[in-house]
């Protein structure tokens, strides 16, 4: 066990907060077993007390641990996706806290993929709950500064594990109602499910589906106001802004349209997996600049962009609000 790995577990045990790398954003993570400890997390963050965290596990062995039920489903999806950017949404046993699951009767699950995450897991040896570290709402971080920048010292540990790979928060897959339901797109889409499902998952949730993380309206969004503007409507958009004397931001996967000083163009990649690498960290480097605004180029619609459409949606909508909204 490294220094800084027994570090963070002996400070988990004392029921303090340790940040974390997964292959998806980093996490803010405490004894999902320790109310008092879980508490500090929604302490930290600014987050309503009544949405529910995710547990992190060292394997598919301690589902038990959490899950009083695991449909047949259960086995063979953790087999193809974990260690990876699922999370599964199970009926959860009496034991597990209110604190954890927004006082809901699932818990959501999920075996990380990054190597530092699995590492502390396993000496940890019990689950970690975390959710993205970072004010709720905002945009989540994808590197260990990103989570100083956030917190500053009011986090006592922040492993340092690099860039995460994926960029984008897990998929979640409700399985405590009968029939799989999709309540948050990620990297690991419907067509990837079906093909262990044998059947795709329901993609509306109903009225009834339990609450997960990343599910409100706006969420992931910088201070800076955020537009989604189609291609063609990027350059009116500029224009636009640039009569009126406005300091302007663009996030596009096309190259550079307009030069000028009002304009700070950042270019990311125009495949789905690369586009949703690259989006918080464009995000936190645009908002970081004081413009008027952020426009971004719409990406295609379809079940590839799935994900990126829904972080993008939910940004627009809260970009610009207070961190208390």
């Amino acid at each position: 066990m490294t220094p800084d790995i027994e570090r963070a577990v002996a400070l988990l045990r004392r029921g303090e907060l340790v940040a974390f790398p997964t292959e998806t954003v980093y996490g803010l993570g405490a004894d999902a077993a320790n109310a008092s400890a879980v508490a500090k997390i929604f302490a930290a963050k600014g987050r309503p007390a009544d949405h529910p965290l995710i547990v992190h596990l060292p394997s598919a062995a301690h589902l038990s641990r959490w899950a009083r039920e695991t449909p047949a489903e259960t086995e063979a999806l953790a087999a193809a996706f974990w260690p990876g950017p699922l999370t599964l949404i199970l009926k959860r046993r009496p034991e597990v806290s209110d604190a954890v699951t927004g006082g809901q009767d699932t818990v959501g699950l999920r075996v990380p993929g990054h190597p530092l995450a699995l590492e502390l897991l396993q000496a940890f040896d019990g689950g970690i709950a975390a959710p993205s570290a970072n004010r709720f709402g905002r945009i989540s971080p994808t590197t260990a500064d990103h989570v100083r920048e956030e917190f500053g010292g009011r986090v006592p540990l922040v492993l340092d594990g690099g860039a995460c790979p994926v960029g984008i928060e897990s998929t979640i897959l409700d399985l405590s109602r009968g029939t799989p339901v999709l309540l948050r797109p990620g990297s690991i889409g419907p067509a990837d499910l079906a093909r262990v499902l044998g059947r795709v998952p329901e993609t509306a949730p109903q009225a009834d589906a339990p609450r997960v993380s990343g599910s409100l309206e706006a969420h992931y969004a910088p201070r800076t106001p955020l537009a989604l503007v189609s291609s063609d409507g990027l350059l009116f958009a500029l224009r636009n802004a640039l009569v009126a004397g406005e300091r302007v931001a663009v996030l596009a996967p096309t190259a550079q349209a307009i030069t000028h000083d009002l304009v700070t163009w950042k270019q990311v990649p125009a495949e789905p997996a690369g586009f949703a690498h690259d989006l918080y960290a464009s995000l936190r480097a645009l908002d970081a600049l004081g413009c008027a605004r952020i426009l971004v180029q719409q990406p295609p619609a379809g079940e590839a962009w799935l994900a990126v459409n829904d972080r993008l949606r939910r940004a627009a909508a809260g970009a610009g609000e207070d961190d208390e909204t």
